[in-house]
């Protein structure tokens, strides 16, 4: 009761109240001012944009934050005074507590950080808030964990959980950004775009893993050992991995074959290149269904590039004709009909009729043209040119010939 009634106590409590009271009146008249410069245009777009977004979504953490403020200058006050400030002090450290509550709950966005800020921020303040974290901290570093000639203590393994935890979610996030980044950049060519997208994703992860070893105080040397021993694994046991991995880095590098090309493979798989991976590539064909070839066929096998939808490619037609047929005019008509054609091209070369041989029943001919695309199925370019063949043949009075065969009877009487 001595020490309630005494200065040095009440002039403690009477800082806390008049602390909150003056966070309160400060935080209501800062908060309409800041929405002000802060609230962007409507419809705003961009980084700007998006930092006043975020800062008026920790608006509800002004209250508290001045109030640790005002209180943690009312405690050096109280403790020049009187040499005491027990009790300011546990005061500043609730309204530190309540900024994490408030934290997790009003600022941070359903998901990860919230689960973490739920089950790992809001215990620590409290624990802090009671003046036990650094017992409970010196207790968990004397607690030792074996697992075989692998010592460590429990608080490393909690920190190396968290900061894990952490590490990967930041790292997932950032390949996300820059995964957007780099696919916003036309000006790139696509293979290009995935390598570096696949490099930003290596290089990411890579280094989150490296800090999280350093947290957790593991000396980097055991994981170079690691490294060369999966590096004999993967030669030894897994080099058809390997081998696909190390042709998925040279299909990008050179750029020969991209996503979005039409290609076809000694093995008869042909199809658009829709997605490229480490370890194999995916071929859509016309009517739908998905191959997964591995990058290794690429690198050791032929592969016709069709390039993609937009070059200009050549097909040829080939019709025949009676040998009754004026042969000289089967050329000017062929080519008149094929040009008129709307998706052939003139240049680099318009329709070119020729003569290709004499067969048993016929005359051969082909005609070749140029398309601004792939007949792949999807674009059928080489039935509308039959079509017009056929009708433009007709109209000219043209016969197509079939096949003559004599067919000798003989009788028993002839015999």
């Amino acid at each position: 009761m001595d020490w309630i009634t005494s200065p040095a106590a009440w002039s403690q409590f009477a800082l806390l109240a008049v602390a909150y009271v003056a966070a309160r009146m400060l935080a209501g008249r800062m908060q309409p001012a800041i929405r002000r410069v802060l609230a962007p245009e409507a419809g705003a777009v961009g980084l700007v944009a998006r930092v006043r977004r975020a800062g008026l979504l920790v608006l509800p953490l002004l209250l508290p934050l001045l109030a640790y403020a005002l209180t943690a200058a009312g405690e050096s006050v109280t403790r020049a005074t009187f040499g005491s400030g027990e009790v300011i002090a546990f005061g500043k450290r609730v309204f530190l507590f309540l900024a994490a509550r408030t934290l997790v709950r009003e600022v941070l966005p359903d998901g990860f950080l919230k689960l973490l800020g739920r089950f790992v921020l809001i215990p620590v303040a409290a624990l802090y808030t009671l003046g036990v974290l650094d017992d409970i901290t010196a207790w968990l570093d004397e607690t030792v964990i074996a697992l075989g000639n692998i010592r460590f203590s429990a608080l490393a393994l909690i920190r190396g959980l968290i900061a894990g935890a952490l590490l990967f979610w930041l790292g997932a996030w950032s390949n996300r950004q820059s995964t957007g980044y780099i696919k916003a950049r036309e000006e790139l060519r696509p293979a290009t775009r995935e390598l570096a997208i696949k490099a930003a994703e290596v290089a990411i992860f890579g280094a989150a893993f490296l800090l999280l070893m350093s947290i957790m105080g593991i000396d980097l040397t055991a994981v170079a050992v690691l490294g060369g021993a999966l590096g004999v694994g993967i030669g030894l046991g897994l080099q058809q991995i390997a081998a696909n991995f190390v042709s998925g880095i040279i299909l990008l590098l050179e750029g020969q074959t991209t996503v979005g090309d039409y290609v076809e493979l000694d093995g008869g798989e042909k199809g658009t290149i829709v997605k490229m991976t480490a370890r194999a590539c995916v071929l859509e064909t016309f009517d739908g269904k998905w191959i997964v070839v591995p990058n290794e066929h690429f690198i050791t096998t032929r592969v016709t590039n069709y390039s993609d939808q937009g070059s200009a490619n050549r097909y040829e037609a080939l019709f025949s004709v009676s040998y009754e047929t004026d042969i000289n005019r089967v050329p000017e008509i062929i080519e008149a009909a094929v040009a008129a054609l709307p998706f052939v091209l003139k240049s680099p070369d318009g329709p070119d009729c020729e003569l290709k041989g004499f067969g048993e029943s016929s005359v051969d001919f082909s005609v070749e043209y140029w398309v601004a695309g792939i007949d792949d199925g999807k674009n059928k370019y080489g039935s509308p040119v039959l079509f017009a063949i056929w009708n433009a043949l007709k109209a000219a009075e043209i016969e197509m010939p079939y096949p003559h065969r004599v067919v000798e009877l003989r009788t028993a009487a002839n015999a």
